[in-house]
C-alpha cells in the first residue's frame, strides 16, 4: 500500500510540475504570438534604407517612448520629423557639418566659432534627447547636443558667400556641407513642422552615421514578424548657439 501511495504522489507531483512549466511558458509564447510589428508611416516619401530602418525600429522597440522624433540623414542631406505614433509630419533638405564624420571634437561646444577648423566641423551621429529652447540670439531652436553645441534651427543666410539658401535647394548632397555642425532647415519647415511638433514636449533626434554601420551606433534591429531585442540608449539636453 505504501508503494502504491508513493507512486501516486510521485505521479501527481510530476503532473503538477508539467502544468506549472506550461503555465510559465504559455504567457511568453502568447506575448510573442501577439506582437504586431510597428512601422513608421512615411506617406508619399521614399527614404533611404537606413532612414526607414531607424524610424521603424524607434517605433517598434518603443525607443522614442511615444515622443515626437526626428531622423537626420547626413549622407543624403534630408531630415524627417515624426509624431510620437510614427506618422510623418514632414521632410526637408538640410544643411549639415562641412566635414563628413560622426564624432564631435571633445569640448568643441565651448569654443569660439572662429577657433574651429574645417576638419572639426562635423555633425555628430547618435541618439539625442531634444527640446525647444532659445539660442544666444534669442531665436527658437531645437537643442540636439549641448556638449558639442549642435542644434537644429532655421537656416541663417547672413553670409552671402556661403550661399546657404541656394545650397538647401541643390540636388547635390555635397552642396549641403557648410555648417559648423548644426542642422539647418528652411525657415518655413522649422515654423510649420519642427516647432509645432516639439512645442510643449521633448523628443528624440536620431542622427544617422556616415562612417559606421547604423546598427553599431543605435543597437537597432530590422522590424520583422516577431519582437526584436531590447534597445540601448544615449542622451543629451539644454540651449544652443547658432552654428
Amino acid at each position: 500500500m505504501g508503494k502504491l501511495l508513493r507512486a501516486a504522489i510521485g505521479g501527481l507531483a510530476a503532473g503538477l510540475v508539467m502544468l506549472l512549466a506550461r503555465g510559465a511558458v504559455a504567457p511568453v509564447l502568447a506575448a510573442q504570438e501577439e506582437h504586431v510589428p510597428r512601422r513608421a508611416d512615411f506617406g508619399h516619401e521614399r527614404p533611404g534604407p537606413d532612414v526607414r530602418h531607424i524610424a521603424d525600429w524607434a517605433l517598434d522597440s518603443g525607443d522614442n517612448a511615444g515622443l515626437p522624433f526626428v531622423v537626420v540623414d547626413k549622407v543624403h542631406a534630408r531630415v524627417f520629423v515624426f509624431a510620437g505614433n510614427g506618422r510623418l509630419l514632414g521632410a526637408s533638405p538640410v544643411l549639415v557639418g562641412l566635414t563628413p564624420g560622426d564624432d564631435a571634437v571633445p569640448g568643441i561646444g565651448a569654443r569660439q566659432l572662429s577657433t574651429i577648423q574645417p576638419a572639426e566641423r562635423t555633425t555628430p551621429a547618435g541618439r539625442f534627447a531634444a527640446a525647444l529652447n532659445k539660442s544666444l540670439a534669442g531665436e527658437e531652436i531645437l537643442w540636439v547636443d549641448y556638449d558639442s553645441g549642435v542644434a537644429l534651427h532655421r537656416v541663417i543666410a547672413t553670409v552671402p558667400k556661403e550661399r546657404r539658401l541656394q545650397r538647401l535647394q541643390s540636388a547635390l548632397p555635397q552642396e549641403h556641407r557648410i555648417t559648423f555642425g548644426c542642422i539647418n532647415v528652411p525657415v518655413k519647415f522649422f515654423d510649420k513642422v519642427v516647432s509645432p511638433a516639439f512645442t510643449g514636449t521633448s523628443g528624440i533626434v536620431y542622427v544617422l552615421p556616415e562612417t559606421r554601420p547604423v546598427r553599431d551606433v543605435f543597437g537597432s534591429y530590422d522590424v520583422g514578424p516577431g519582437p526584436g531585442p531590447a534597445a540601448g540608449r544615449q542622451g543629451g539636453s539644454e540651449a544652443a548657439p547658432s552654428r
